[in-house]
């Protein structure tokens, strides 16, 4: 089991910044790669952005390339999205997911999910 704790979310301007953190226990957090998904009201969770196990690679949605970026610390098991120019659009919950594989897009082959974290930004 891999137990995920997301934390960072608040309340912030469009045209801010905010830093999501994700703190993996449980297992080797090197073996999986690791994504994150939001969900606004009323819509289906979607993908936000990936890293690969050693964090070499990464996958960006559109809708977030160039504002996102993603990353990890091994040594700290945890994996970190920075949020800049945020748009009310971006207001959601986002989690953070754990796979044993390589990284992926789809919500369904992630293995491990947090509790979600909140981001709301205010137009």
């Amino acid at each position: 089991q891999v137990q995920l704790v997301e934390s960072g979310g608040g309340l912030v301007q469009a045209g801010g910044s905010l830093r999501l953190s994700c703190v993996a226990s449980g297992r080797t957090f090197s073996n999986y790669a690791m994504g994150w998904f939001r969900q606004a009201p009323g819509k289906e969770r979607e993908f936000v952005v990936a890293i690969s196990r050693s964090g070499g690679g990464t996958y960006y949605a559109d809708s977030v390339k160039g504002r996102f970026t993603i990353s990890r610390d091994n040594a700290e098991n945890t994996v970190y999205l920075q949020m800049n120019s945020l748009k009310p659009e971006d207001t959601a919950v986002y989690y953070c997911a754990a796979r044993q594989r390589i990284l992926d897009v789809t919500s369904r082959r992630y293995d491990y999910w947090g509790q979600g974290t909140q981001v709301t930004v205010s137009s």
